[in-house]
């Protein structure tokens, strides 16, 4: 059974969503942000380093979102067309707004933290008028990510994306991506969380944010398999639940369940495991691979990339995940 149909005869492999922020990550390591001085400048956003990742990996890539009309902003937009992405429907926003920021505080390899600045930020303001069903409908695949749910009229744009996708038969990755401080409350994210899902075709989460979107429903114990289980009801093919240093279970629809295992890496910091997971892994889907080996892909990968100090600029190419597979393998059977 294919769990995923991609069709061939689309241009663009993959269309990224949603959030395009700056990550500005501490320099001095190994200590509070009280005590940092320096940081350097990523291009940042969940949704942003997935398609960095795809588009390393050899997928092309486009992406839908809004920018402010700052340096920022720019700087932005820049990086997207070295890294080979499609910056056409980047739209740079004119109300004022401003890019958000996220300064990373790395203490130790365990203890990462993030102080975002997301008052009127650009990315928010994705209207529905942005969203063009031609585009869309020339893409194999597309993610969205639950942060663009958090206000309108970014939200409305993003049902707006997922009735094209339905509409066109484009395959939909759903990044969870719980943020809290983007939202009023709990039971207003839940609310939208799983109205999202109900259209996606892949959904990727952590435990704790799939415990936040069940918050309604009356479960005596937390049970992976009855989490994916409710999605399959819809449009899923394939829920992934990750557990942090322990790995990942991914669930199919035909009642298959695959435990993803994790690399030994040399980490430097906890952030950007999760988008080069996803971006290993929908590349895996993307190549046809069995689901064992994609979520191996995306566990490799990100290994590499916590192993770096950035995110987006760490997200491998194929040639070097599987160079790492590889090295890996070899040490293994010494």
């Amino acid at each position: 059974m294919t769990l995923l149909s991609f069709d061939p005869n689309r241009t663009l492999d993959f269309i990224g969503v949603g959030r395009l922020c700056i990550d500005l990550n501490a320099n001095e390591i190994n200590r509070p942000m009280e005590e940092t001085r320096t940081f350097t400048k990523y291009v940042g956003g969940s949704p942003a380093n997935i398609s960095i990742g795809m588009s390393r990996l050899g997928k092309k890539t486009g992406f839908i979102g809004r920018v402010a009309d700052d340096q920022m902003g720019r700087f932005i937009v820049q990086y997207l067309k070295e890294n080979q992405i499609d910056t056409s429907n980047v739209i740079t926003d004119k109300s004022g707004s401003v890019t958000g920021l996220a300064f990373t505080e790395i203490k130790s390899p365990e203890d990462c933290s993030i102080l975002l600045y997301r008052d009127n930020a650009a990315d928010l303001k994705l209207e529905p008028q942005d969203v063009r069903e031609d585009y869309i409908k020339q893409a194999k695949s597309l993610l969205i990510s639950g942060t663009a749910l958090a206000k309108s009229p970014s939200r409305e744009a993003i049902f707006l994306v997922l009735e094209y996708a339905r509409k066109h038969g484009v395959i939909v990755f759903f990044d969870i991506d719980y943020r809290p401080y983007t939202w009023t409350s709990q039971e207003e994210t839940a609310i939208y969380y799983n109205l999202a899902a109900e259209k996606c075709d892949v959904i990727i989460g952590t435990r704790e944010e799939f415990d936040m979107m069940e918050q309604f429903e009356q479960r005596t114990e937390e049970n992976d398999w009855q989490t994916a289980k409710k999605w399959f009801d819809y449009h899923a093919k394939i829920v992934v639940i990750k557990h942090g240093k322990d790995g990942s279970i991914a669930y199919t629809k035909d009642g298959g369940s695959f435990e993803g295992s994790t690399f030994p890496a040399n980490v430097i910091k906890t952030f950007g495991a999760g988008d080069s997971y996803a971006a290993g892994l929908i590349y895996g889907l993307m190549q046809g691979w069995k689901l064992p080996k994609a979520m191996e892909y995306g566990s490799a990968a990100a290994a590499i990339v916590i192993s770096s100090h950035s995110c987006s600029d760490a997200m491998p190419t194929e040639e070097q995940v599987d160079r790492f597979i590889k090295k890996h393998r070899q040490s293994e059977t010494v």
